[in-house]
């Protein structure tokens, strides 16, 4: 019995930091896969899809660009691990919009304006064509409990996102 008890006082504490490291793995993988939902909604609904990130209430979501689409019948809302902390590194925030949901977008016509449902947060936006729109956040960090992070950013190419581990 004696035996025991030393070995699950030594395990212990390694046990839970391994579990700890496995959950911040699973949200951003999570993450990483809303991503990818996004841009492949974009491309077969042909419309834009917004990934909005709301640090404060460890939330993320993804939904159609509600200037296309009124309501977003598969629009998706997760709300990450309480120990997990999001930060959003270069992005876009609210000095793009008004108070009033209001986004200019750029492009062709110029003029034309997109209304968001989450006016004031970060937001990855994926676009008809597959690509990523240059607003988009360059980069999502994820920090767990234990200070360590990983990073959900755009690949090289600027097409997609990836997970790194660092930042190179």
């Amino acid at each position: 019995m004696t035996i025991l008890t030393i070995t699950v006082s030594i395990t212990a504490p390694a046990l839970a930091n391994f579990f700890r490291g496995r959950t911040l793995d699973s949200e951003a993988r999570r993450l990483l896969a809303l991503t990818r939902q996004g841009q492949s909604r974009a491309v077969s609904e042909g419309i834009p899809m917004e990934l909005w990130v709301d640090a404060a209430q460890h939330s993320v979501g993804l939904e159609a660009q509600p200037s296309y689409e009124t309501t977003d019948a598969r629009a998706v809302d997760l709300t990450l691990d309480s120990d997990i902390q999001i930060e959003v590194i270069n992005g876009t925030t609210a000095n793009n919009s008004s108070p009033f949901g209001v986004v200019p977008q750029s492009g062709s016509g110029g003029a034309r304006l997109a209304v968001s449902n989450h006016p004031g947060l970060p937001k990855i936006r994926f676009l008809p064509d597959g690509s990523v729109s240059d607003s988009s956040p360059q980069m999502l960090r994820l920090t767990g409990r234990d200070g360590t992070s990983i990073w959900v950013a755009q690949s090289r190419s600027r097409l997609a996102y990836e997970i790194r581990t660092r930042i190179n």
